[in-house]
């Protein structure tokens, strides 16, 4: 692979975004580039991303970012064009172009009513998880923060109990409004979560250890109480086993506590 000369790659970038407007160009210009980036001493034919089932270029992820900030403007400015772009980068099948297509999501306005329908289908065939991440953190961007309300009711019917396929997807999507210090509503995160909580899953361990850590990082008494609360309302011992096997994943101080709880629970 080249040494990456920064004038270079910014001159690559910007040659990329004269082709925005021109959705096949663009793909094949960025086949040109990735190409350009590929380190021959590790790519063998058809190398495939580690964990994933996707090929890759293995491209440096500063070339990625450098295109993304070059075509960042002109997707906001123009959605039509940045949502027939991504569904090009998308069927392409390579780890750099399905994340490319997730940035652009990410850049179009929430009333786009085929957003959602891509997000939907695109989480659910992926398998590769930086890929998923991508599109559950950073296409869900401008949703999360220009109408947080619509973004809550769309995890929401995610998260409801007939769709335990999606509720993974759900969870993930959260951690970052969460995570978000000028959002201020959590209620309204616990009211959507609490139904998942007293229904636990085995598979959803570690989403749910991720999920509680988030909450307590922002409102150490609120996710306390919350918690007891899913104690004492749930039916199904799993939530008491999830809780117990993330214990070594949790603060020390709400470990402590949610020992206790949970001694209390048996007692009971």
């Amino acid at each position: 692979m080249p040494a990456i000369d920064l004038a270079r790659l910014r001159k690559q970038a910007n040659h990329l975004a004269d082709f925005f407007f021109l959705p096949e160009d663009f793909v094949k210009h960025l086949r040109e580039t990735l190409e350009f980036y590929v380190n021959r001493s590790l790519r063998k034919k058809k190398a495939i991303a580690a964990r994933s089932n996707l090929p890759t270029y293995r491209t440096p992820p500063m070339v990625i970012r450098k295109i993304e900030q070059e075509i960042n403007r002109l997707a906001m400015d123009n959605p039509h064009y940045a949502l027939e772009l991504a569904d090009l980068l998308w069927d392409e099948g390579f780890l750099e172009t399905r994340l490319l297509a997730a940035f652009l999501l990410g850049r179009i306005p929430p009333q786009e009513e085929r957003l959602l329908a891509r997000l939907t289908a695109w989480s659910q065939q992926v398998r590769d998880s930086n890929v998923r991440f991508a599109l559950l953190t950073t296409s869900l961007e401008r949703m999360r923060q220009e109408t947080p309300d619509n973004f809550l009711v769309i995890i929401g019917e995610w998260l409801h109990p007939a769709r335990e396929h999606l509720w993974s997807n759900g969870i993930q999507a959260l951690i970052p409004i969460i995570s978000d210090e000028s959002y201020d509503n959590l209620p309204r995160i616990f009211d959507i979560i609490q139904p998942v909580f007293e229904n636990a899953r085995g598979f959803l361990q570690i989403d749910l250890g991720n999920l509680i850590n988030a909450l307590y990082e922002q409102s150490p008494s609120e996710t306390e109480y919350f918690l007891h609360e899913v104690l004492e309302s749930s039916q199904n011992s799993l939530t008491a086993v999830m809780l117990r096997r993330n214990l070594d994943t949790f603060p020390q101080d709400l470990q402590e506590n949610l020992r206790e709880m949970l001694r209390q629970q048996r007692i009971t």
